[in-house]
């Protein structure tokens, strides 16, 4: 089945979206984001397509409690003052199985242009009769251009968090 135009809503029981980033110099730390939305469509003309994204900032889990509190606090996203993250496309370059989605991100109540590497998966019709796309896409952002500038120095020098973040999204959506 190929991607057929037309509206697909992310179906978030079977899409994950995560980040990694470094943490002491050494390590990487991963988290995921459990309250999101979303809808991709895929016009007539490919370069014409659109996708929306919102992500509820506070629904962080990286496997342990207190630094999600942390990643939830003023320190970071100030989740309860700028709950959302939101990605918004702008243009499509490219088509067939791997293109880029252009779009502007919001992180922390501040909006910078993101490219997205996109690599479409396939499609399928699932036991339910649902028609099913599925997508991986990924981005690297400076969390410094969106004003997360919390850090501790370490004793050996460096920072305890890096500034590169990657977001990376698996991603399976429903035909509307």
């Amino acid at each position: 089945m190929t991607l057929a135009p037309g509206t697909y809503t992310i179906d978030p029981s079977h899409t994950e979206i995560g980040f990694t980033v470094r943490h002491a110099g050494i390590s990487k730390v991963r988290g995921q984001f459990t309250d999101f939305a979303g809808d991709i469509t895929v016009a007539e003309s490919f370069a014409d397509s659109a996708v929306n994204v919102t992500i509820q900032s506070a629904s962080v889990d990286t496997r342990d409690e207190n630094r999600d509190n942390h990643l939830r606090s003023a320190d970071f996203w100030d989740s309860e003052n700028k709950p959302t993250w939101t990605f918004a496309s702008t243009g499509v370059e490219g088509s067939g199985e791997e293109f880029t989605v252009n779009g502007d991100l919001t992180i922390n109540g501040v909006t910078k242009p993101a490219s997205l590497a996109v690599e479409y998966n396939g499609a399928a019709t699932d036991p339910f009769g649902n028609k099913r796309v599925g997508f991986s896409a990924a981005t690297e952002v400076s969390r410094k251009d969106f004003g997360l500038t919390w850090n501790a120095a370490l004793e050996t020098g460096g920072v305890l968090v890096g500034d590169k973040i990657r977001i990376a999204m698996e991603i399976s959506a429903i035909a509307a």
